[in-house]
């Protein structure tokens, strides 16, 4: 008898299978990988609007109310390859996504938020994503208009629930 070497038909169909599923697994993963790639991206284009967030609560302790008031470009000229505007309201920073990025993210509003000393206007603002809570002794300003799904946000955007004793 003479002894036949490699797969099957049934043999190689299973390990296609295996593989189809493995890949149906990892494909969620990955997609989420992408949108926060994107997301993480697009975060320092609010830097521009930091400064003079800053300097206006240092100096003045009030937040500016609009772009024109922090001095800034009107919010659609602040753009990027996945932002489509950058609006200051009230100090919080507004980033609204578009442009090239996920569809999942089009017309979604990614907010960061001061947090201040209120009564130490020295102490440098702290600059919070979403809707991630302020650190102890800090109070946050501004609303937060972030519609992005929790699931897509990177970490540093994610609510930190502290456990209940």
């Amino acid at each position: 008898m003479k002894k036949i070497l490699g797969f099957s038909l049934l043999e190689a169909m299973v390990a296609v299978a295996i593989i189809a599923i493995l890949a149906a697994m990892a494909l969620p993963s990955y997609l989420f990988k992408i949108i926060r790639e994107q997301i993480e991206t697009s975060i320092p284009l609010i830097e521009i609007a930091k400064t003079p967030i800053a300097t206006a609560w240092k100096t003045e302790q009030i937040f500016p109310v609009d772009n024109n008031a922090a001095g800034l470009p009107p919010p659609e000229k602040i753009v990027s390859n996945y932002v489509t505007s950058v609006t200051v309201e009230d100090g919080a920073i507004h980033m609204k996504f578009g442009n090239r990025a996920n569809k999942s993210l089009e017309n979604k509003i990614l907010t960061f938020r001061p947090a201040v000393v209120t009564d130490a206007p020295v102490v440098p603002i702290t600059w919070i994503c979403a809707n991630a809570g302020a650190p102890d002794k800090m109070t946050l300003k501004g609303t937060d208009r972030t519609t992005i799904d929790p699931q897509n946000l990177p970490l540093i955007c994610r609510s930190r629930d502290k456990p209940k004793p």
